[in-house]
């Protein structure tokens, strides 16, 4: 299919971090999107672009890759330090002139999301999709695989071959605030939790344990039939979190 036009950009965190963004404009002006992509991800992977695609119809979407990712330098921390990636992103977006900002995250991402909002502010919409309540969680057998790619050698090399993604060594000192906790600060900006009842990394109770923890504003999703993050999403859903969007910063 073809995607909406996009322009390369290249962001640069506090830390000095270069980061490989693009930007996709809309016909509707003052509104900002900037997408979160989930651990391995990039916002150059089909499903990536399609999801831009999509959300570039309700305002113009700035995607990047996290550190560590896609084209990105650096390596990835997992959540704690992409709080300064996302905060360039959004920063990229206030000065390309919109005056509102939401954020979408996957995975990942959406935890990156909650954190940014709680911690760091400016942003006028969140939406967390698919995303982690805490941290260390291997009760899954696919969150146990992604623990063995964080913490073991052979797992970081696996994924830097494999998946083009470059993993710090060591442990985080001191553990970022987890996202349920980062919830309660996002408010007064809204809140919307999507999660899947097919979910093969995070059970429903991540979900929950999110939505307990935030304010109001705030709605959650339960999605009947959906997996995890990106690759899973339906454009139905899509479209329906970008009309979340456009109806909660008209």
């Amino acid at each position: 299919m073809p995607y909406a036009p996009h322009f390369p950009v290249m962001l640069r965190t506090d830390d000095g971090v270069r980061l490989n963004a693009a930007h996709t404009p809309s016909t509707r002006t003052d509104l900002g999107i900037v997408m979160a992509h989930g651990f391995t991800g990039s916002w150059r992977d089909r499903t990536a672009r399609r999801i831009v695609h999509v959300l570039s119809g309700y305002g113009g979407v700035v995607a990047f890759d996290f550190r560590g990712h896609g084209r990105s330098g650096g390596e990835t921390t997992v959540g704690d330090l992409e709080i300064l990636d996302l905060d360039a992103a959004v920063r990229h977006a206030r000065v390309a002139g919109y005056t509102k900002i939401a954020v979408v995250g996957f995975s990942m991402g959406a935890a990156v999301a909650v954190r940014h909002a709680g911690l760091r502010g400016g942003v006028d919409a969140v939406v967390s999709v698919s995303g982690p309540a805490r941290w260390y969680y291997r009760g899954t057998k696919p969150m146990r695989q992604v623990h063995w790619a964080i913490e073991r050698p052979f797992g970081r090399l696996a994924a830097r071959v494999v998946k083009r993604t470059r993993i710090a060594r060591g442990e985080w000192d001191p553990i970022p605030m987890p996202p349920h906790e980062a919830a309660a600060l996002i408010s007064p900006a809204p809140l919307l939790i999507v999660h899947g009842d097919q979910d093969a990394f995070f059970p429903l109770d991540h979900a929950h344990q999110l939505y307990a923890g935030a304010r109001d504003p705030k709605e959650l999703w339960i999605e009947p039939g959906y997996g995890h993050a990106e690759t899973a999403a339906p454009p139905e859903l899509i479209r329906r979190i970008g009309k979340w969007i456009s109806s909660n910063l008209s």
